[in-house]
């Protein structure tokens, strides 16, 4: 008769450690229907086993992974509320689209299975851990007063006043022991600061709450939560580093801008704080600037397209050359990039700065200083005085600047600077906001160069699509016409995220004499970005897919960060069929061209004449392709052609020609007078559409 049927069933976990080994010893009298909690204790004092050894035990026999929670993703705990956690007696360990993935003694727990799941709206996945193991991470993670206890508890020596050690302002003597005294608030902001610089982050941000504060990191664009503090201990920490940053304390009531100067394991960080009132208590960021590592441009892994074309615009000796983006876009690490290229003992360079970020060898660097009356525009001024070559401008954001900057280009200076524009043909638009004649803006600009950053997948758990495409990746393939390569899953390298270092993605402008043209007489943004697509410039979006395609980022990346071609009323794609201007005096050849472009997807619109059809490309340009007939009454094809190469407004438009006969030497003077592609009349419906798109193809 079995165990069973004389009514002693054994416990699963008491079977696991049998399983594995141990069934000398003296079985423990564990009732089959006990709780994981309550068998787990007697099962590995019965057995003399450690907490990790059974861990690995029930791991292995339901064929799971062994959990570390102390490498748990900080994003996971707020997927799922404090009392569920507890109630089920689990912690979250990692989250993704797909997963949750939650620590458990308790793998045969099908109740908290179903509802962790349904809660986190996604498939739930066990990893196995001792109870206790647990329980100090829920303490840890919902409980930040015993948190901080045990954090301060345990840092030991590593993180005391040579962690994070103060530097003087202008040398490496570190200030008076009783300011880094290793007291808990001293270690505990040393520790933030530590592992901010550790993980990669670019600033700080230290938030109050009503009963909690939080600490996030920005690594590669994203804010990530480090931890929650109690407010007591938030408020202190604020404090210190105020003192540090040399800001005053005792005032909580008026923004205050500092910087401090640290070092931490030997390398030397300038640290720009700012902090804000916020709600009865201050909130603090720190930007994290390592003013040893410039990089060159062949560093900053820029497209080779793209880079070709920024080099042709730093060998100009006089002009301006703009970058743009948004704060964080990487606009200054280029700006060095090219300045190191220049820095060739030759020329003099000069700079003022708001502030100085990297230190550069041969370059004279200036810092603004406002409430000394030392502004951009009164820093340059004075920087001509000095025989510079070139220039660098930290930032145009007013009419006195951008008229000094102008006038510096104009008297043979090349000036390189920022502007805050969305991408770069807005450039123009933005220096003309700013007070500058279009003539002007006309005569000195060079070209401008936009820029984005794309987080890059992590290498160590990037996954291949391989056509199995997940829901929303079946979206923003259909959003941005190409399938995504890999798929950012998540891992401890990367913290979880599936995305570790950063790629740009750069927009690069050059100004040439019909761009020159379309400024000097206004043109529109749609007017100024077809030239500029014309002459060889690719958007940041055509950009960013590239990198797609390459496999080193995704598509949700792409659209998180650029947002390009999305309409902002309804979040959908403006992208309609493409649009064909069709110009033929022939209804019947009208009639059926249309109905071939159509059936291939072309929207058509048509015009019987020349004269119509440059009347309508008066009001409206947005045509993919303009379908000529070379032999029309009144306005032949050729002088239609000549009217549209000879305007800035259609001058970039591709057009195709049709003519009943030709010849070599006609077809030689079509294409030399601006037609991009001829074909006789003569010629079948396929090889028709195959010219049609090999012209569209080429114009894009």
């Amino acid at each position: 008769m079995s165990e069973a049927a004389r009514g002693h069933a054994v416990h699963w976990m008491v079977r696991i450690a049998e399983r594995a080994g141990h069934s000398d010893r003296q079985r423990p009298e564990i009732p089959a229907g006990a709780s994981a909690l309550e068998a787990w204790t007697d099962v590995t004092r019965a057995y003399d086993l450690s907490d990790d050894a059974l861990s690995r035990m029930v791991a292995e026999y339901f064929r799971l992974d062994v959990a570390d929670v102390h490498r748990a993703d900080p994003n996971a705990a707020l997927v799922i509320p404090e009392t569920m956690a507890r109630r089920h007696h689990v912690y979250p360990v990692a989250e993704d689209d797909r997963y949750f993935i939650v620590a458990t003694c308790d793998p045969t727990n099908v109740e908290a299975e179903r509802a962790l799941g349904f809660t986190a709206g996604r498939a739930l996945l066990f990893q196995v851990a001792a109870p206790g193991v647990i329980q100090e991470a829920l303490d840890g993670r919902y409980s930040p007063e015993r948190a901080v206890e045990t954090l301060l508890g345990g840092l030991g020596d590593d993180i005391g006043e040579d962690a994070v050690k103060v530097l003087e302002e202008m040398g490496p003597e570190s200030i008076s022991e009783d300011d880094v005294s290793a007291t808990p608030v001293v270690k505990l902001t040393n520790l933030i600061v530590r592992d901010a610089i550790t993980v990669g982050a670019s600033d700080i941000h230290i938030e109050p709450g009503r009963r909690l504060g939080a600490v996030r990191y920005r690594v590669d664009g994203v804010l990530r939560k480090h931890m929650d503090l109690p407010m007591a201990a938030l408020n202190r920490i604020v404090s210190r580093v105020k003192v540090l940053s040399r800001l005053d304390i005792a005032d909580r009531l008026r923004p205050q801008d500092g910087k401090a100067r640290v070092q931490v394991k030997a390398r030397g960080y300038d640290l720009r704080v700012s902090t804000i009132p916020a709600g009865g208590a201050e909130k603090c960021v720190i930007r994290i600037l390592d003013s040893s590592s410039s990089l060159s441009l062949d560093d900053l892994d820029i497209p080779k397209a793209e880079l070709d074309r920024l080099r042709d615009l730093l060998t100009h000796r006089d002009g301006i050359v703009v970058v743009t983006g948004p704060t964080g876009s990487g606009k200054t690490t280029t700006l060095y990039g090219a300045l190191r290229e220049l820095a060739d003992g030759r020329v003099n360079i000069m700079t003022v700065e708001d502030p100085i970020e990297y230190e550069l060898g041969g370059v004279t660097q200036t810092q603004v200083q406002t409430k000394q009356g030392m502004t951009f525009a009164s820093a340059l001024r004075a920087m001509l005085r000095q025989d510079p070559d070139i220039i660098l401008v930290g930032e145009i954001r007013d009419n006195e600047t951008a008229v000094t900057a102008a006038q510096a280009a104009l008297t043979g200076h090349l000036v390189l600077t920022t502007v805050h524009a969305n991408d770069a043909v807005s450039t123009i638009a933005r220096l003309a906001d700013m007070g500058l004649q279009y003539g002007t803006i006309s005569q000195t600009m060079r070209g401008a160069i936009a820029q984005r950053l794309l987080r890059r997948v992590c290498a160590a758990c990037a996954e291949p699509v391989r056509g199995h495409l997940t829901p929303e990746e079946r979206r923003l393939t259909e959003r941005h016409g190409m399938e995504p390569v890999v798929r950012a899953v998540g891992c401890n390298e990367c913290g979880f995220t599936g995305y570790r270092g950063r790629l740009p993605v750069n927009e690069v402008l050059v100004v040439g004499p019909r761009f020159q043209q379309a400024i000097e007489q206004r043109k529109g943004r749609a007017t100024l970005e077809r030239v500029a697509k014309q002459s060889g410039m690719r958007t940041l979006h055509e950009v960013g897919l590239e990198w797609v395609g390459k496999a080193r980022t995704t598509l949700a990346e792409v659209e998180r960060v650029l947002g390009q071609g999305l309409d902002d009323s309804t979040g959908e794609v403006t992208v309609g069929p493409p649009r064909i201007l069709l110009v033929d005096d022939d209804e019947e050849a009208r009639l059926l061209i249309r109905f071939v472009l159509e059936r291939d997807g072309f929207e058509v619109e048509e015009a019987e004449d020349g004269h119509k059809a440059l009347d309508m490309l008066k009001v409206d340009q947005d045509f993919k392709l303009i379908i000529l007939d070379l032999a029309m009454p009144g306005l032949g094809g050729r002088e239609v052609l000549d009217q549209i190469r000879g305007s800035v407004d259609t001058s970039a438009l591709p057009v195709l020609i049709r003519t009943a006969t030709g010849s070599d030497a006609l077809e030689a003077e079509l294409l030399e007078a601006g037609a991009d592609d001829y074909v006789e009349k003569s010629i079948d419906a396929a090889r028709f559409m195959a010219r049609v798109h090999a012209v569209t193809r080429r114009a894009l």
